[in-house]
């Protein structure tokens, strides 16, 4: 078990770098081009078109990063359990009955992340076998490959959630 705590430990400081970065890049590349195309617009500067041509990629690629950013995002989330939850449970059972219902809810997190992983997969294979390309060369499921990611980093963290949540009960129950 602590090999997986260290795992999602250094996956947490993996992750939140990458974050940082991503948005930097995001950011940067959208500042270049909103300020190029405001200096042809409203300066008439030329050279600003000129060059507004050749960072055509940066809308692009900001939109690939807000995807990366969000499954990364949702990884971290559902590390802390800060993720959404509509619990109707919580009102209905007993407030001695909450370990077991957070048990349950986060191991049935963890399957509907497991199926939403398979999904995604399906959807990478159909990319690679009939998808375009984006950014010129680079083929679209490279791009969309985060998402079987992401559904990957979810699902683990749910399990490992629920199994620390599954060693709290039975140290409770041990006293």
């Amino acid at each position: 078990m602590r090999f997986l705590a260290l795992a999602d430990d250094i996956l947490a400081k993996v992750e939140g770098w990458l974050i940082v970065l991503l948005l930097w890049i995001m950011v940067a590349a959208t500042f270049v081009q909103v300020s190029l195309r405001s200096l042809y617009t409203h300066a008439h500067l030329k050279w600003a078109n000129l060059l507004l041509g050749h960072v055509d990629w940066a809308e692009p690629l900001a939109r690939i990063l807000v995807l990366w950013l969000t499954f990364l995002g949702a990884s971290l989330v559902s590390r802390e359990g800060k993720h959404i939850k509509i619990d109707l449970l919580e009102v209905v059972l007993p407030r001695a009955w909450s370990p077991f219902r957070e048990v349950f809810l986060t191991f049935l997190a963890a399957l509907l992340s497991a199926l939403l992983l398979a999904a995604s997969l399906a959807f990478i294979k159909m990319e690679m076998a009939y998808g375009g390309h984006i950014l010129s060369t680079v083929p679209t499921w490279v791009s969309q490959a985060i998402i079987p990611i992401g559904f990957a980093l979810m699902t683990f963290r749910f399990g490992l959630r629920g199994l620390l949540e599954i060693m709290a009960i039975r140290r409770i129950r041990k006293r």
